[in-house]
């Protein structure tokens, strides 16, 4: 039987896969489970916000050293963007959301580095794809507690000017993606 060139890089990548993952430890090398202080926390429901809060909040410190207080932008469009430098679709979105928030006076756009990086590795990224919005990083063991723990990058969150999302996106989104979303509900 022959196979195509892909489908053998997938079987042999899968038997590597299998092969060391079913290799026997000796009883030298075997470690004891992890206790439960030494687990992450437990992830919070994938992909739904606490609507218990008034307006979902977090501070921190951007990487530029300034202080952000998300209950700060009440009365504004807010677009918080869960991202890491690390996911491709995040890095072709920052573009358009670095462009919508320097053309929409009315849109204030926050990434939130989901990813264990320094600060300094965030601004020497930061030089080479700069963007014009805030950028704080967060500690992906510790998401904001009025946020549930994103169930894939980029997860994007929409907050009306009343503070309550309005539209939720996973995956790539778009300054018309925000535009349509922002009008539907300025207008509904």
């Amino acid at each position: 039987m022959r196979f195509p060139i892909p489908a053998l890089a997938l079987l042999a990548l899968l038997c590597a896969c299998g092969r060391q993952a079913t290799e026997p430890q000796s009883a030298a090398d075997a470690s004891p489970p992890p206790s439960a202080e030494e687990l992450p926390p437990p992830l919070e429901s994938p992909g739904v916000v606490d609507q218990t809060a008034e307006y979902p909040s977090f501070t921190g410190t951007a990487v530029d050293g300034k202080p952000y207080d998300l209950a700060a932008q009440r009365g504004r469009w807010v677009v918080v963007n869960f991202w890491a430098t690390w996911c491709k679709p995040c890095l072709q979105e920052m573009p358009e959301l670095s462009a919508l928030h320097e053309m929409r006076e009315d849109i204030e756009v926050v990434g939130l580095a989901y990813e264990d990086i320094a600060t300094e590795e965030m601004q020497a990224f930061l030089r080479e794809r700069p963007v014009s919005y805030p950028i704080v990083v967060l500690d992906p063991y510790a998401p904001p507690g009025d946020f549930a723990t994103p169930r894939g990058l980029p997860m994007t969150y929409l907050l009306a000017p009343d503070g309550k999302v309005a539209r939720q996106f996973l995956g790539p989104v778009s300054a018309s993606d925000i535009e349509l979303a922002v009008a539907g509900k300025a207008e509904g």
